[in-house]
């Protein structure tokens, strides 16, 4: 087989195994049931990552597969294979290339956490204090507090994040984005829920022994039931 025929060869079998790979990203769950507006651009950056991956992965894989394959010594061959020189253009090209690829990537990123960390009018703030190993919630705007996370669906909440003890981590799945709880410093985070439902808020940040079980419910739900339940604890305290 000729070298140009080899060429085609390769080519066709990364573009399928590339192809393979996007689709099955793209496909198949691999991420929980997004609930909030931060989660659809980072889920689009997920998959354009996955995407540039798959096809360098395909690239090398695939090259070296067909390689060893179809360009294997004969029985008995036991000569040293033919000296390489080196290719300037080759080395410009898988330098140039990843350059790129990084520096879109970094726009892309830079653009999505623009969009995710943006204020938005009427946001509802909402004090979370992180402690070795338990969540509290206090709404300054009702005047109530709890050990619950609830949230009214499609309302723009600011989190001001603190913690007494060592660093936590503010992370709900569903909702993609998470920060840090610093002892000594507030950080904020900002959500906008977007599918009602209950979900669990967790640490994810090592803190301790009893880390695995430092959680809380979540709760998102529609406006009325939210102000029902802001009702309730008020008139439990």
């Amino acid at each position: 087989m000729s070298a140009a025929k080899h060429a085609l060869l390769l080519t066709l079998l990364v573009a399928i195994f590339a192809a393979a790979l996007i689709y099955f990203f793209i496909k198949v769950p691999l991420v929980p049931i997004a609930a909030s507006a931060q989660a659809a651009p980072i889920d689009t950056l997920f998959v354009v990552l996955f995407a540039i991956a798959s096809v360098f992965f395909s690239l090398a894989f695939v090259t070296l597969v067909y390689n060893v394959i179809a360009f294997r010594a004969k029985p008995g061959d036991t000569e040293d294979g033919p000296g390489i020189k080196g290719h300037n253009l080759l080395e410009a090209t898988w330098t140039l290339i990843p350059l790129v690829v990084v520096m879109v990537l970094a726009v892309l990123g830079a653009a999505v956490l623009g969009d995710i960390t943006r204020a938005s009018p009427q946001e509802m703030e909402v004090k979370v204090v992180a402690a070795q190993w338990s969540w509290q919630f206090e709404y300054p705007e009702f005047g109530v507090s709890a050990s619950e996370l609830h949230l009214p669906v499609n309302r723009p909440v600011l989190f001001k994040l603190n913690a007494v003890d060592v660093i936590h981590s503010f992370w709900v799945p569903e909702f993609r984005v998470k920060q840090d709880a610093v002892p000594g410093m507030e950080t904020v985070l900002r959500i906008t829920p977007s599918r009602e439902g209950s979900y669990t808020l967790l640490c994810a940040e090592l803190c301790g022994l009893l880390h695995a079980y430092m959680t809380a419910p979540v709760s998102v739900e529609g406006e009325k039931d939210f102000l029902s339940w802001v009702q309730k604890q008020k008139g439990g305290q």
